[in-house]
């Protein structure tokens, strides 16, 4: 067992096949990573929830595409208990996307709505591994890994 992945569309947007597929993706990415025994849950949401997610945690007032929650993030002594269990999954997180920015984004890069799903979901995924994009060097490590993934997988722009 490699990575579970819990995927809940709340717009009822998104077909099986879509879902199916970013599925694939975080998985493939997991591999990559070689993130094993772990379990992350992906969340599609209107730009309304998403919104007043962004509001309520981060402090800012706006609809973004994409935040992720990462639970061994939460303090020092549950890190620790996270996985200790070596039967039990270690529990990364939530990456939350919004469809409508997803569509929008899509249209403004010119490549397809699956790709920016896929994009959304890669950045989502390493955040939640820890990568961040806070400075230029961090932000250069971070992005080429998502080309990489992104095209290694076969979705290119």
């Amino acid at each position: 067992m490699t990575l579970i992945i819990d995927s809940t569309d709340e717009t009822n947007e998104l077909t099986e096949q879509q879902i199916l597929e970013i599925e694939r993706l975080v998985s493939f990415a997991a591999d990559k990573q070689e993130i094993e025994n772990s379990e992350v849950s992906i969340t599609f949401v209107t730009n309304e929830k998403i919104h007043e997610i962004n509001r309520e945690y981060r402090d800012k007032d706006a609809p973004t595409d994409v935040i992720s929650f990462a639970l061994e993030e939460l303090g020092e002594g549950e890190t620790e208990l996270i996985g200790a269990d070596m039967h039990m999954p270690r529990i990364l997180g939530d990456i939350i996307i919004s469809i409508p920015k997803a569509r929008e984004q899509a249209k403004e890069y010119g490549h397809s709505f699956l790709r920016e799903l896929g994009f959304l979901a890669v950045h989502g995924f390493l955040h939640l591994l820890g990568y961040d994009h806070m400075t230029e060097e961090d932000e250069q490590v971070m992005f080429t890994l998502q080309r990489e993934i992104l095209n290694e997988y076969g979705l290119k722009r």
